[in-house]
């Protein structure tokens, strides 16, 4: 029984061999549309013997279009929150005309104080402030206004138009003293 049983084993291990044998061969003399389907658009080859007409350049100007609009984008949306939130040009030079004030008063060449040590310095930072925001304004209006765009870039530049806008109405109202008036000494100031 022993030899038996090997044979019918030897048997059934040649019939699994000669299935597996049988189902590689199809596999390999399947037609060809079998084997891979082939998911690019019929006219591929059209698209790449124009693509070869057109030079180079052509073909990248575009890419770098939207790269310049995207970075334009980017660089108006920072002007525009640097006018909010002030620079470093704008701190230092607001200092320099504090302490350009605290001279004149040293050499008494100013009368008035509060102008010289607080209202000149305060103007400046206003005034560079709005600097930054008219800045912000033309990089993004110059990004809005080229076609076509991502609509990210175009996202991007109308949020940093707002900021921008925003930006120079508060250093318009701080140059104008619109949200608070300079100070002022008392008539019996001490």
């Amino acid at each position: 029984m022993g030899t038996t049983t090997t044979k019918n084993d030897t048997e059934k291990t040649d019939a699994v061999t000669e299935d597996t044998a049988a189902e590689t061969k199809a596999a390999d003399t399947a037609p060809e549309d079998t084997k891979a389907v082939d998911t690019a658009p019929e006219d591929a080859a059209a698209d790449a013997s124009e693509e070869q007409d057109v030079p180079a350049a052509e073909r990248t100007a575009p890419a770098r279009r939207g790269i310049a609009a995207g970075a334009g984008a980017v660089a108006g949306a920072a002007l525009g929150l640097a006018s909010l939130t002030g620079t470093w040009a704008g701190t230092v030079l607001a200092e320099r005309q504090t302490v350009l004030g605290q001279i004149k008063l040293q050499t008494g060449k100013t009368q008035d104080q509060i102008a010289a040590v607080y209202t000149t310095p305060w103007h400046t930072t206003a005034l560079v402030n709005g600097i930054f925001a008219l800045l912000a304004l033309v990089v993004t209006g110059v990004v809005l206004l080229r076609r076509p765009q991502a609509a990210w870039t175009r996202a991007v530049a109308w949020g940093g138009f707002a900021l921008a806008v925003l930006g120079l109405v508060i250093a318009g109202g701080m140059y104008l003293d619109l949200f608070a008036s300079a100070p002022k000494l008392s008539a019996g100031g001490s």
